[in-house]
């Protein structure tokens, strides 16, 4: 990770769980990293808890709603003028709404739409853009993928959330391959991880707490830092090597 210390990271939903975990292990390899949500009270609390641990790196708290492209425009705006630009983008920020394909509701829809690809594919842009007007050329993009990008689980509430993470998948393979035709050695990676321990469950199934403990209940599953360290995997390994799609679940987990 020597090459990173004291290059700059955005990381989208870094207020908790995987995004919180990604940023923390960023800070320990001594990157400044961004890290942005819609709330970052939690944030800044990291950010101080990393400084009093002594950590190489720095968190800057950034509050941003992704679903709104002008918000993110601002951040990258604001990225510039402050640290230069983005050298490393890990795009975190997802989630979930139990509206299936028969019965949902268009808003529902439209919000996973908004934050699962709309602003995935427009940070991917924006920080390429900040790579390329820098000669940036050993950049990477992460995107925080799930294994609902390649299979679709039987379960109704989870349908269309699927559908997003399909497309992820095809994002950033589409992503790797327009980064070829540019002659750029900037690397895109997916990571999909099956059930993690973190708030996602809870807030999707928000109306049936019981569901979302039974699963993290049923199996041991994977943690947020076990994401953090995958990322530093991924960032890690040698620049002539390109990891596309990484696949993790629990043992446990049957799907």
């Amino acid at each position: 990770m020597d090459q990173w210390k004291g290059r700059v990271a955005l990381v989208t939903g870094a207020s908790v769980g995987i995004g919180a975990a990604v940023a923390k292990a960023l800070v320990q390899h001594g990157m400044k990293v961004v890290g942005c949500a819609r709330s970052i009270e939690k944030i800044e609390k990291l950010a101080a808890e990393c400084q009093s641990a002594g950590l190489s790196g720095t968190l800057v708290p950034y509050k941003c709603d992704v679903s709104n492209e002008e918000e993110i425009l601002s951040m990258f705006s604001t990225i510039k003028t402050l640290h230069q630009g983005v050298d490393v983008c890990i795009n975190n920020a997802g989630l979930a709404h139990p509206e299936p394909l028969l019965s949902g509701k268009t808003d529902g829809w439209r919000t996973m739409m908004d934050v699962n690809v709309l602003a995935l594919t427009i940070c991917t842009r924006e920080a390429y853009q900040s790579m390329k007007e820098r000669n940036v050329d050993d950049g990477h993009i992460i995107n925080i993928n799930s294994m609902s990008g390649h299979r679709v689980a039987p379960d109704a509430s989870c349908h269309f959330y699927c559908a997003t993470k399909y497309a992820v998948t095809a994002l950033t393979e589409g992503l790797r391959q327009e980064l070829r035709e540019a002659k750029s050695h900037i690397r895109a990676t997916s990571i999909s991880p099956g059930f993690v321990e973190t708030e996602f469950e809870f807030r999707l199934h928000s109306e049936e707490p019981e569901k979302a403990a039974a699963i993290y209940a049923s199996m041991k599953c994977i943690q947020a830092g076990d994401i953090a360290s995958t990322v530093i995997y991924a960032l890690s390994a040698p620049p002539h090597v390109q990891i596309g799609d990484i696949l993790m679940r629990p043992v446990e987990q049957m799907s």
